[in-house]
């Protein structure tokens, strides 16, 4: 594999960014590692979001899941919000976690609608970020769908956008809703005199009413107050107005327009900083001004892959000439479009289907992708040295960890990280035991950071599934070769993810070692303590004990689809939200109503972890597997035949069935024998308790269910059996 000497780095996944994420999957670029940082995974069309509203298109149908089309790019997701660019470290900076560096960035982060008009931030629903709207808009539908009246809906801004999206509400509610548009100049500015008479016209015919020239001062609760004294009254408000920049624009010292947007000259790159590009809604190409509309973002997708690449390579960027006229074509709601180019304008079903064809043939080119182009080989200057010489080095390692928080040595941690000794040093406190665990495996995502963390979880989840209290861990890191720059930027984002999750568990990170090889792997040794008569066992259920799992079950099925580009962008998020969330609430939880046996679910499945709990405690299991929790998307991904490579080898548990419940060849069935990374705790809890368990554990935002009930030990070569879920009475 290619060894990524220089680091591209794409924020945000807007309509530039799909381009050049598909151009690098198709020509790769040897020695560059490409990253996109995206706070959603998902990217919206903006030009099919009306036919969204309006109930033309589903959900997926106008978005562009980046998660695929990231793998065929070859390319590290990280999901995570960007916040600033510290460009002396050359550095993203990220919410929450530690900075990204990079040799190249380009940003192509959007825009959101102008909210200065007092009270507007606090009572309308902004339009942009589209991630956000789409809930809303999904929210205030079933409600209008269940009302009881009509509710009045109130549309701020006379644009395209606004006009658009009034009349695609007005069609998908109907009567139901009563829509008025409002807006400070004339419908349509900026179009012929013919493109806003002929939306007027669409506009009155479709009941949709609409003020112009009217100033809106402030916004109240359910009001809009305009110039005059005029008070507009309506159940929600719509804000659909001039695009304002993302406010941290303003402090990454790069040269703003008048309103803000960053400026590049007319090869997409900074005024100020040949290392940083920009494109879409929140930029301005100063020699060639354009409007804020979606088309200039999607034609400056070529433009901008081609001067990335020029970059990196150390050559000039070219300029390039935005067109000046482009043609509109705005729906009406009603599959009928209303065309705009210069001082043309028509009207017409014809042109509705004309605009399907267009968004629809966009759409295909970057969800329905060729077979990934192989990647270039580069050949290593020298042969890479294995035992201690594969060591990292002193200075990256050094810069590394400098890059960790300050903390102060946990209690009984003798020497400790602080120290940099040869070996680490605890004090075991009087009367406890020491519990260790240890594990270790390769990456199963492109982010070193959030990967960090979910190893750390993972390994935790042993001390957890004891009644234990975390107290320290050893790391093992396994960085891939790479300059020493990137070698510390990887272990740097490692370490901070493992150290924070640690952290949050009342864990230290006191020491470790660390290495180059030929892919991104972690792991850690952690220990905890217990006094001697609290250690929670396999072998404690009790016959009448209610089964609870705390985590629902699927990351195996949903990591190995990932791995062929088949996995859903959301069910990625959903399943690493659940990885990332500790368990050491759960187990507290737990351990204070009275658990008797505990175990983590893990790379045995469900029903693997079932057995050793059956066989440890000398009784029968009976699962519930329709009671079982799935992550979203598992279920269908397993149907489908997707299973994880050591889903073969878990199946062999199912010889201990004693009866499968008539489950052979059901989804669920597979589902058990999924393995699990960082998955949820198995606990056995007196039956009386298993509802105030339940309650405590969705308290913390765990899926919790009873999964299964414990019985008299019957045959013990077969001690599991399925069977539906009791009944509540």
């Amino acid at each position: 594999m290619a060894e990524a000497v220089r680091d591209l780095v794409l924020v945000g996944g807007g309509h530039a960014h799909v381009h050049v994420l598909k151009s690098f999957g198709m020509q790769p670029m040897p020695g560059v590692r490409l990253t996109l940082v995206a706070g959603e995974v998902e990217t919206p069309y903006s030009g099919m979001l009306p036919g969204f509203v309006a109930g033309h298109y589903t959900l997926d149908e106008c978005h562009i899941d980046l998660a695929p089309l990231a793998r065929f790019a070859r390319a590290r997701l990280i999901h995570a919000e960007s916040i600033g660019l510290d460009r002396d470290r050359r550095q993203v900076l990220l919410a929450g976690r530690p900075g990204l560096r990079f040799d190249v960035v380009s940003l192509n982060v959007g825009a959101t609608p102008s909210l200065s008009v007092p009270g507007a931030a606090e009572h309308t629903i902004p339009v942009k970020p589209i991630q956000r709207f789409v809930a809303r808009w999904e929210a205030l539908r079933l409600r209008v769908e269940t009302s009881l009246r009509p509710v009045s809906i109130a549309v701020v801004g006379g644009g395209a956008g606004g006009v658009e999206l009034a009349l695609a509400i007005r069609h998908r509610l109907g009567d139901k809703a009563k829509v008025e548009l409002v807006t400070r100049g004339n419908l349509m500015e900026g179009h012929a005199p013919r493109t806003a008479a002929l939306l007027r016209r669409a506009m009155a015919e479709r009941g949709v009413a609409f003020r112009e020239e009217i100033e809106v001062e402030a916004v109240e609760p359910h009001t809009i107050l305009l110039a005059g004294g005029v008070r507009v009254h309506a159940d929600e408000i719509l804000w659909v107005t001039e695009a304002a920049p993302p406010a941290w624009l303003a402090a990454t010292g790069l040269a703003l327009d008048g309103r803000g947007f960053l400026a590049v000259d007319d090869t997409l790159r900074s005024l100020d900083d040949a290392q940083v590009f920009a494109a879409g809604d929140c930029a301005t190409v100063i020699p060639h001004p354009r409007p804020k509309a979606g088309v200039f973002a999607v034609r400056q997708g070529p433009p901008l892959a081609a001067n990335l690449r020029r970059a990196l390579a150390g050559q000039p960027p070219k300029p390039f000439v935005p067109q000046k006229h482009f043609l509109s074509l705005i729906g009406t709601g009603d599959r009928r479009a209303v065309a705009s180019k210069g001082p043309f304008a028509f009207e017409g079903a014809w042109l509705w289907e004309w605009k399907e064809t267009i968004d629809r043939n966009w759409m295909a080119g970057y969800t329905e992708l060729p077979a990934m182009a192989p990647m270039p080989m580069t050949t290593p200057e020298e042969m890479r040295c294995g035992g201690c010489g594969a060591k990292i080095g002193a200075t990256p390692l050094s810069r590394a960890l400098a890059r960790l928080p300050r903390r102060p040595n946990r209690d009984g941690v003798l020497i400790g990280l602080a120290e940099r000794d040869d070996a680490a040093a605890i004090a075991v406190p009087q009367g406890q035991a020491l519990l260790q665990s240890a594990d270790f495996f390769h990456a199963l995502v492109d982010d070193p950071y959030l990967f960090g963390r979910i190893a750390a979880v993972h390994a935790l989840g042993d001390i957890h599934s004891k009644g234990g209290i975390a107290h320290s861990a050893l790391a093992i890191a396994v960085v891939p070769y790479g300059p020493p720059v990137i070698v510390e930027d990887d272990l740097a984002q490692m370490l901070a993810g493992a150290e924070g999750a640690l952290a949050e568990a009342g864990a230290a990170l006191i020491g470790g070692h660390s290495s180059e090889g030929s892919e991104l792997a972690f792991g850690l040794s952690v220990n905890g303590t217990i006094p001697p008569d609290a250690i929670l066992r396999k072998g404690g259920a009790r016959p009448g004990d209610a089964l609870i799992l705390t985590k629902p079950l699927g990351t195996g099925a949903i990591f190995a689809a990932a791995m062929h580009g088949k996995a859903h962008g959301r069910w990625l998020k959903a399943a690493l939200a659940s990885m990332t969330r500790s368990l050491a609430p759960s187990a507290d939880a737990l351990r204070g109503l009275g658990v008797q046996a505990m175990t983590d679910v893990t790379g045995f499945g469900l029903i693997g972890h079932a057995l050793e709990m059956a066989r440890a405690s000398h009784v029968g299991i009976r699962l519930y597997p329709a009671a079982v929790p799935a992550l979203d998307g598992a279920l269908t991904l397993l149907a489908d035949g997707i299973a994880s490579t050591l889903a073969p080898e878990n199946r062999r548990a199912l010889r201990m069935l004693g009866d499968d419940g008539g489950w052979t060849g059901m989804p669920e069935l597979d589902l058990l024998v999924d393995p699990q990374t960082a998955g949820g705790l198995l606990a056995a809890v007196p039956a009386e308790r298993a509802e105030a368990s339940l309650a405590a554990l969705r308290g913390l935002g765990e899926t919790a269910a009873v999964v299964g009930s414990v019985t008299p030990e019957g045959d013990p070569a077969r001690p599991v059996s399925l069977a539906p879920a009791p009944t509540r009475t």
